[in-house]
């Protein structure tokens, strides 16, 4: 797909990663939806820069994303606001550090917002874009994964989970938008300088990187670029790709 004057909504485009999945789109010429939850002082500081930096339009949405009519209502206003929609990226998640062992910490209500962050959101979300790119022909959806959801690792068990339904879901939704619509996941290792690293527990973090057989954090920008290359091509669906500095093979 030819990206140059497209539109993206990037969900938690104002976290650290989010930032540089806008800011990759942005130089191939795409116009941005920054979405947040909070900050929205950031969120609206992160569109201006883009917009500034790349000569496309970026502006900050604001949305809850356990939130069925919001997330609807945030979709009608993108449309609105660029008048098409074209590539979706759900970044946004949450996590909370609970030790597998520790099932007494890891509570019905914890469980159930990790999961409506991470799982029902992207569902949501997903379900409310795909009759636009349907409408439009063709559309590309980008699911943020995690390592985690490939073997019994990460915050929490809660977290794991989340992120194997969100590879999972990735490959049934490829199969219910195909032809027009295409859906592939990113799965990151440890990455710095994001507010789900800052969730962590110390030994979490130091763990994560010494298991690396490169010794060190995944790359944000690898991550960002690799969303590009999802977002272009014409032949992948239903594939979720691993860019962890070599803890994973799947």
């Amino acid at each position: 797909m030819e990206l140059r004057g497209k539109v993206a909504l990037v969900t938690g485009g104002n976290g650290g990663l989010g930032q540089r999945i806008c800011e990759a789109l942005a130089r191939e010429g795409v116009h941005l939806a920054v979405m947040y939850a909070q900050s929205r002082e950031q969120a609206e500081g992160v569109a201006r820069d883009i917009a500034a930096r790349h000569q496309v339009n970026a502006t900050a949405f604001g949305c809850d994303i356990t939130d069925r009519a919001a997330v609807e209502a945030l979709v009608a206003a993108v449309t609105a606001r660029f008048g098409r929609l074209d590539i979706l990226v759900n970044d946004a998640a949450f996590n909370k550090a609970i030790p597998f062992p520790d099932l007494d910490g890891l509570t019905e209500e914890v469980w159930q917002k990790i999961m409506a962050v991470n799982l029902t959101g992207p569902m949501r979300l997903i379900k409310a874009v795909a009759p636009v790119m349907k409408a439009q022909g063709s559309g590309r959806i980008v699911n943020i994964s995690s390592v985690a959801g490939l073997g019994p690792s990460g915050s929490s068990i809660a977290y794991a989970v989340s992120k194997a339904g969100l590879i999972h879901l990735t490959k049934c939704m490829a199969v219910a938008l195909a032809p027009q619509v295409l859906v592939n996941c990113v799965a990151p290792g440890l990455l710095e300088g994001t507010r789900a690293t800052a969730n962590l527990l110390p030994e979490q973090i130091e763990r994560s990187a010494a298991g690396a057989l490169l010794g060190k954090a995944a790359d944000k920008d690898d991550c960002a670029d690799m969303v590009v290359t999802m977002c272009r091509t014409g032949t992948m669906t239903g594939q979720t790709v691993v860019i962890d500095a070599g803890r994973v093979f799947h």
